[in-house]
């Protein structure tokens, strides 16, 4: 499977361009928003700790009361959403991507949040070869993304329950990952698309090479959407760019008829360029119609 590079340094131009357009001006007041952005705490019974959810809703949400919306789950929100949220609403304007519900999950500061992504993010426990300490704790935060968020946005938006899609980067694109193969190992249907950008692969000695046997081993009810991506300038390359390349050629040759692959290689970008762009590109993948 030959992987399609993609020239990066001008679309990330252009997402600059978008945020400075989109946050420019004076500060618009939460309360007078036409989508205010709604900002709550989350208790988890799993990881026994509180967790700081913002939620964006479309523009105008208010005027049609009976629409539902596709739900995006965005981790690492202390420091991807301020990016994200205007973009999303910019392209909304444009038509580029349909009206979203975007969910922020983070924590109580974004100095908490490099200590705790490591609890949250990875599964199973680390191993010495992977020089540093981490306590596996994937699995309780997928539970408290699965059985606990999820229902309270869905009791208290309109939310399309079909639609969904989880975006994470580095650690968090390894969580994106992990998610999909927790969610099929418990026949769940939470997500329909996983958006896995720069994904931290060699983690405990590539653990998450079992999905492609898993999915060549299971038969997917509904179609899945993998969205997954690296920058040409990551290092080094056979912990980033080789394991990314070979994660999708055995996703590939799973042969799983209802999974939907799209791999990209970013020309000219490094590891911290890689995930807003993924983000953006993911979400056209998963929700603009060919042809639009």
């Amino acid at each position: 499977m030959k992987l399609k590079p993609a020239i990066g340094i001008n679309l990330l131009s252009l997402l600059f361009l978008l945020i400075i357009s989109a946050c420019g001006g004076s500060h618009t007041n939460k309360e007078n928003s036409s989508a205010p952005l709604k900002e709550f705490t989350c208790y988890s019974n799993t990881v026994k700790d509180t967790f700081y959810i913002t939620v964006q809703l479309p523009l105008n949400y208010d005027k049609e009361p009976k629409k539902r919306y596709p739900v995006v789950v965005l981790t690492d929100a202390n420091f991807y959403f301020p990016m994200l949220a205007p973009v999303v609403h910019q392209y909304e304007k444009g038509g580029l991507l349909p009206p979203l519900i975007l969910v922020g999950v983070g924590y109580k500061s974004f100095e908490l949040m490099n200590s705790l992504r490591v609890r949250d993010y990875l599964y199973p426990q680390a191993i010495p070869s992977d020089d540093m300490k981490a306590p596996g704790g994937g699995l309780r935060y997928y539970q408290f993304i699965t059985h606990d968020l999820l229902s309270k946005i869905d009791r208290n938006y309109r939310t399309e329950t079909n639609t969904r899609t989880l975006l994470g980067h580095s650690f968090g694109g390894y969580f994106s990952l992990f998610a999909l193969q927790q969610q099929i190992s418990e026949k769940r249907n939470d997500f329909k698309g996983f958006v896995s950008a720069s994904p931290s692969l060699w983690y405990n000695n590539n653990y998450l090479f079992r999905l492609p046997d898993q999915l060549k081993n299971t038969l997917l009810k509904d179609t899945i959407s993998v969205f997954l991506s690296v920058g040409s300038l990551e290092t080094p390359k056979e912990w980033t760019i080789q394991l990314v390349e070979n994660m999708s050629k055995q996703l590939d040759n799973s042969h799983a008829s209802k999974l939907k692959l799209t791999t990209t290689v970013y020309n000219d970008l490094d590891h911290m360029d890689a995930g807003l762009i993924s983000f953006i590109r993911g979400m056209e993948k998963m929700y603009v119609k060919p042809g639009q």
